[in-house]
């Protein structure tokens, strides 16, 4: 076994019936609380998109953003992120997306990837996969060249990686 994931996946909290019965989320407190669990995502991940001639590193809130920036900030690159519907105060693309009861949207400023400019998708977890589709549709209307789609952790059973249609998808973790 890989002992890097292994020791990534200790640190990982299992919380049953949370945020509603029958629900196993996957709570990611205990990694960012030790240095050493944290700084692990942040150099397997450095390591990986080191040579790809990124420019930027575009994450999806709220918890894409806490590995994305020091990723950013460590590879030298940029960051832009991708909010839920109301919460940039520039002008704004948005994508809908199906939520299990309802619709929910995804924005992104106007100028927050120039086209042609190589990316990276971030997000911390890949379940149903409909916020990362959402996404990837509007970097495709900034014209993004996108490289990679990459969660720290993936919930493959859900299947979400199936609706990631053009960039491979990659997690660091993957749980059935």
């Amino acid at each position: 076994m890989n002992t890097v994931v292994d020791h990534i996946k200790s640190h990982i909290r299992d919380i049953p019936d949370f945020p509603k019965p029958g629900i196993l989320f996957r709570d990611i407190t205990p990694l960012l609380q030790d240095p050493v669990a944290f700084r692990a995502v942040i150099e397997a991940l450095a390591v990986r998109y080191a040579n790809r001639n990124l420019s930027k590193i575009v994450a999806i809130e709220s918890r894409g953003f806490v590995f994305a920036t020091p990723l950013a900030y460590k590879l030298g690159l940029g960051f832009a992120p991708l909010r839920k519907e109301g919460k940039l105060p520039y002008e704004t693309l948005s994508e809908a997306y199906l939520l299990e009861y309802g619709q929910a949207a995804i924005e992104i400023h106007r100028d927050a990837v120039k086209k042609g400019e190589r990316v990276l998708l971030f997000d911390d977890l890949l379940a149903t996969g409909g916020t990362a589709a959402a996404s990837l549709a509007l970097l495709e209307r900034l014209g993004a060249e996108v490289v990679e789609a990459c969660f720290v952790i993936e919930l493959t059973a859900l299947g979400g990686r199936r609706k990631i249609v053009g960039p491979p998808v990659f997690s660091l973790v993957a749980y059935e």
